[in-house]
Formats: C-alpha cells, structure tokens, sequence
C-alpha cells in the first residue's frame, strides 16, 4: 500500500531529525564549525518534513480506529460519529500524500543560496548590447518586488547603450532556487532602435546563474590567485582618472578571469571580486557533478547548459517562449517590467514533475 511505503520513507527522516538534533549539540561537532552549519542546516530543513510525519501518523492510525469502530460498535449515533470522522479523515488524507510527495522530492542543496547573476551580449551588436540591459532591468525590477538585496559587482558598457556586460549579487530567502532555471541563452526578436529600415533582427544574450560559493564550500588557495590593480573606465569623474581601484584577479590553475570596478573602494572591489572567483570555481565543481547526475537521469528544465536557448522574447508577437517547457506568454510588455513569476513556477513545477518521475521509477 502507498501509505505505508509513504510512512517508511517519513520514519527514516523522523530517525534522522532525532540523530541530527542529538549531534548539533555535541561539543566536538560545535567545534567543527563547517561540519555543525551543514548539520544546523539539515536539521531546518528535514523540521517541517517531521513535523508531517506525526500529522499523517496520526491520520492514519485515527483512520484505523474509526473503522474499527464502525465494525464493533452497535449504537446507532457512536456509528454515524465514526463514519463522519472517517469520510473526513479519508478525503484529508490524498492531499496530504500529494503534499509529502512534493516535500519528499531531493531538494536541490544550493536552492538556499544568494547567487552571482552574469549578463553577457553575444550575436547581434548594439542591439544584444541594448537586450542586455533590458533583462538587467527586468530582473531588478522582479528582485525589488520579493525584496531581494541586488549589488552590481561589475559592468561593461556597449558601444552605444547597454552593456557589453553586466554582474550582479543577489541576496535573498531562496535566491538560486528560484534564478536557476534563467541560464542559458535568451533571444530577442524585434526591430533595433538602429534600424532604419524597420526590419525585425534577432540578437542574443547569455545569463549565468552562479550560486554564491562560501568559504566553507571551496578551498581556495591565494597562491594560485594572481592579483592586478588598474584605473576604471567610464562614468566616475576625476577619481576614475587618478585612482587604480579596480581590481583583477586571475586563477591561475583553470585561467578564471574576474573584473570589478564599480566601487571607489580597491578593498570592497577586491572583496567582490574573490566572492565571484569562489562562486565560479564552485560552479565548475558543480557543472561535473550535474554532468554526472545527468547520465542517470536527463533533466529538461535545469541542465546548467550555458549554450542551450533556452527562452524567446518575440516583441511583433508581444510574446515569451520557453523552449524547455513549451510555455508561450503573450504579456511580454508587464514581463519585461519583473513580471516573471509565472514563467518561474511553471519551470518549478516541470522540474518537480521530472524528479517524481525519477523518485517513482526508483521505488
């Protein structure tokens, strides 16, 4: 029977909420800080699992009595009392599975971090330039709505507008497991400001969601980080002239390159720049292991897969697609000003459905 396979599956993380809540008080594992904030992590996140497990033991074994009731009991009223509880506790019960199901599915462990956003241009000039700073816009715009904390950590202004280039950090409840599923290619389609012809052209622009790598998630050696002062470009007034504040670090083992040059500070620069190294370094460790993961079991929605389109913005058509879940949106205007939201669960829930899948053909 399902419930029962359901309720093993809630014993054993019952059993482990115990044992977690047992070390994170032991002295020795207090002591070893990196191993103590994962378990404290573990234990908030397996609380709420727990907490379902008494729920729907108890509705179960209420279940069981109710119906041992029925067959024992002659009174007319004591019998319509246990039918009523039953019929209630019967209908409760398929939702509740379905809401175990959906917590039970392997929660992704960097869903819980901040994250490192590059924006970068590739085909179409000043026009993947210009598209650049759009989703720029659109994505602080979706930010300031869930009360996110954005810091643009460097940019490189295009030609004419936009930017050849732009890198933001994103603070928040959640963050990466919400922005994860906006890498990859983005495309537009619509007629350039620079055209004169009025001809539709497309352009395209790559979106890197990089979850923020701590000091405890890689091990960093300084020695194999070379470091390069020198004076920022663009907007700044007199400082940006006499001030070498921006900063250049290069990882010399893999020949990772990270800018910043938006603050005034060499040290907040300096400081900005090694949380993005660290964040590209962990993305490389965690690229391998999806590549691993993903000859077990194929997924559509999050692949990691930089290169891959993954999302039109058609502006005649007034239209979004994304090409991963077959999703056409015709709001692009309110879209395009943060209102992503809808695309984002619906890639939530196409994810959630892949790993059922998978946990189902696991059993």
């Amino acid at each position: 029977m399902k419930e029962v396979s359901l309720l093993k599956k809630l014993e054993a993380i019952h059993y482990r909420f115990k044992e977690v809540g047992q070390l994170i008080v032991d002295p020795d594992i207090i002591a070893d800080m990196p191993r103590y904030v994962k378990l404290n992590k573990e234990y908030k996140d397996l609380e709420e699992v727990d907490k379902m497990y008494h729920e729907y033991k108890n509705v179960l074994e209420n279940i069981e009595s109710s119906k041992e009731m029925l067959d024992s009991e002659q009174d007319p009223e004591m019998r319509e009392m246990a039918k009523m509880e039953l019929d209630e506790l019967e209908s409760k019960r398929p939702e509740m599975e379905e809401e175990i199901k959906m917590m039970l599915i392997p929660k992704d462990p960097e869903d819980d971090k901040n994250v490192i956003i590059e924006l970068r241009a590739g085909t179409g000039g000043d026009e993947a330039c210009i598209f650049v700073e759009d989703i720029y816009r659109m994505y602080t715009m979706y930010f300031k709505e869930r009360g996110w904390k954005v810091e643009v950590v460097n940019s490189n202004e295009g030609g004419t507008k936009g930017y050849k280039e732009i890198s933001m950090n994103v603070e928040g409840d959640g963050v990466y497991g919400t922005m994860k599923f906006e890498s990859g290619v983005h495309r537009v389609q619509r007629v350039p400001e620079t055209e004169s012809q009025g001809r539709v052209h497309t352009s395209a622009i790559t979106v890197a969601v990089l979850p923020e790598a701590e000091e405890v998630d890689i091990d960093l050696n300084m020695a194999d980080v070379r470091r390069d002062t020198y004076r920022a470009s663009g907007a700044g007034g007199q400082h940006v002239n006499k001030t070498e504040s921006a900063i250049r670090l290069t990882h010399i083992p893999t020949g990772i390159v990270v800018e910043c040059q938006d603050g005034r500070s060499q040290h907040k620069n300096y400081d900005k720049a090694l949380k993005v190294l660290r964040s590209r370094l962990y993305q490389e460790e965690l690229e391998k292991k999806q590549e691993e993961r993903a000859e077990k079991r194929k997924s559509l929605v999050s692949s990691g897969d930089r290169s891959a389109k993954i999302r039109t913005y058609n502006y005649p058509q007034g239209r979004i697609t994304d090409h991963r879940i077959n999703k056409t949106m015709y709001n692009l205007s309110s879209f395009i000003n943060g209102d992503i939201q809808e695309m984002i669960d619906a890639l939530k829930v196409a994810e959630n459905a892949e790993k059922m899948k998978g946990e189902e053909g696991l059993v």
